[in-house]
């Protein structure tokens, strides 16, 4: 398969006002993304998301490294690459008085190769309301206008910054559907979301920032995978801690016990066999492997602690 986003020792530095030092956003970034794909970019505020995708856009140019959009420089090659990249943003800014449909319209003029405007709201389910006026929709019918205008261009290359904002489920489920039968058409999708379960439904692979750098990327089983299972259950009554299986690393609050691990059937197995050899029913038992949320939320705690202990070693030095 080709490689439809490649990119390359990518840095974003800001310069900084009078006394202040600059800042890195993106601290040398390596990625591929191929074509017919759909990638996540995740991570938490700050971490420099929305920097990498301005630079995949071209919408400035890197302080450093590479970027090829299909083989294209995207910032200098703009007028070239623009009219394959559709990109949806956080924020539209729609005309409010404009319709619906005025505002397809008014998008597809300044698009080449431009679907009609009535398929483009018919995409995203939109043509019921097409005589609305922009400030007449609610926010997440707003938001799918936004993605009709990013279709508008049959893009090749298809930013989605946040897309299903604002959704009900029905119609966050409908977007997934869309975004599915585009990359399976041939489109190369970039989505950056906060919603971690369409991150783990929508993705083909993944990449988690930290601090302006790629922390883990891989297929979502891949990224789940390097996190332990779980497995909870409460301690029957009459066993104390101390009779569970030693071979099993269990952490035991009240009667609530908690087992991680890297081997989720063979644990599993042997607690079950366990438990039947002592005759006890293991109440409220849950056994799950590691969610993307779960590994997401580690590794933010993971970096949160990084922070707290460089504030302290520093803290102690000025001392």
């Amino acid at each position: 398969m080709d490689t439809a986003i490649e990119v390359q020792g990518l840095r974003r530095s800001y310069a900084g006002r009078g006394s202040e030092s600059g800042y890195e956003a993106v601290r040398g970034l390596d990625f591929s993304v191929r074509q017919g794909e759909v990638f996540a970019l995740l991570g938490t505020n700050g971490a420099g998301k929305t920097s990498t995708v301005e630079l995949l856009e071209g919408l400035a140019p890197p302080t450093s490294g590479q970027i090829r959009i299909l083989g294209l420089d995207p910032f200098h090659d703009r007028a070239v690459v623009r009219p394959w990249i559709g990109i949806m943003l956080q924020e539209g800014g729609l005309p409010s008085e404009l319709t619906a449909l005025e505002t397809a319209r008014m998008w597809a003029g300044c698009t080449t190769d431009a679907r009609p405007p009535e398929e483009a709201l018919a995409l995203v389910g939109l043509e019921g309301r097409a005589d609305v006026r922009a400030k007449q929709l609610s926010g997440g019918e707003r938001r799918r206008l936004d993605f009709a205008l990013a279709l508008t261009g049959r893009p090749r290359v298809l930013f989605l910054d946040e897309p299903t904002t604002g959704l009900d489920p029905q119609a966050r489920r409908t977007t997934w559907e869309l975004v599915r039968s585009l990359r399976d058409e041939g489109t190369t999708i970039v989505l950056t979301t906060h919603y971690l379960e369409e991150a783990e439904a929508l993705a083909d692979r993944l990449a988690i920032m930290t601090e302006g750098r790629i922390t883990v990327s891989g297929t979502p089983e891949e990224v789940m995978a390097a996190r332990p299972s779980r497995i909870r259950f409460l301690l029957p009554p009459g066993l104390a801690p101390a009779q569970l299986p030693l071979s099993l690393p269990a952490a035991v609050h009240d009667r609530q016990v908690e087992i991680r691990t890297q081997d989720l059937q063979t644990t599993l197995t042997e607690l079950l066999l366990w438990a039947r050899a002592q005759g006890v029913v293991l109440e409220a038992l849950d056994a799950r492997s590691a969610s993307l949320e779960e590994v997401f939320l580690e590794i933010a705690g993971e970096q949160n602690e990084l922070k707290r202990h460089a504030a302290a070693v520093q803290g102690g030095e000025a001392a």
